[in-house]
């Protein structure tokens, strides 16, 4: 099997799981980043606040949002996009929270989808004082993104989930999951227990 995965970042307006205000998605295939594409999201009802503090990490305010989609509409072009794909994120529990909660806000059915996480992945490849984001990236040879856009972080995901698949000399996620000791988790119906 190729190294084949879609790396997600998704920025959220607040402390909601659900208030997810943008996603960025890279595509890669056997190795190489083949597609790329991000948006802005309407958080749900409820959840459509935006906090000071998020909106100084990321940036994106309530009126850069007020023309976007809400997840109802946006979600099937995620899914659209990542096919049947393992899912990667860094600290993927956020990533996937992101889905879980804005699917339930939206009473919608949650994807299926697996996952892998590369903060765990970056945790058993590097010896490093941290492993954030941008510091894993780096020791990936990723370097000089715009750290809290979600299309620059996922692209940065999919950078150290790469090089961590050749230093182990694993040819797939599944490959990678084993050789660093990581678990492949699981969102949707059929989540795992």
């Amino acid at each position: 099997m190729p190294l084949d995965f879609t790396a997600i970042d998704f920025e959220t307006a607040n402390g909601s799981a659900a208030s997810a205000c943008s996603v960025g998605l890279i595509k890669v295939r056997d190795g190489k980043v083949v597609d790329r594409v991000g948006w802005l999201i309407q958080p749900p009802i409820g959840h459509d606040f935006f906090q000071e503090w998020n909106t100084r990490i990321h940036g994106i305010r309530a009126e850069d949002v007020v023309n976007a989609a809400g997840w109802i509409d946006q979600l099937p072009d995620l899914v659209q996009f990542a096919e049947d794909d393992y899912l990667v994120a860094h600290n993927a529990g956020f990533d996937m929270g992101v889905i879980r909660a804005a699917c339930q806000a939206t009473a919608i059915a949650c994807p299926d989808y697996s996952y892998l996480c590369s903060l765990q992945v970056a945790r058993r490849t590097y010896t490093l004082d941290s492993y954030r984001l941008p510091v894993a990236a780096m020791a990936a040879g990723f370097e000089d993104f715009h750290h809290h856009d979600a299309l620059a972080d996922a692209e940065a995901c999919a950078a150290i989930i790469v090089h961590a698949a050749r230093r182990h000399g694993a040819a797939s996620i599944d490959e990678l999951a084993v050789s660093t000791g990581s678990r492949l988790g699981r969102i949707g119906t059929a989540q795992a227990a």
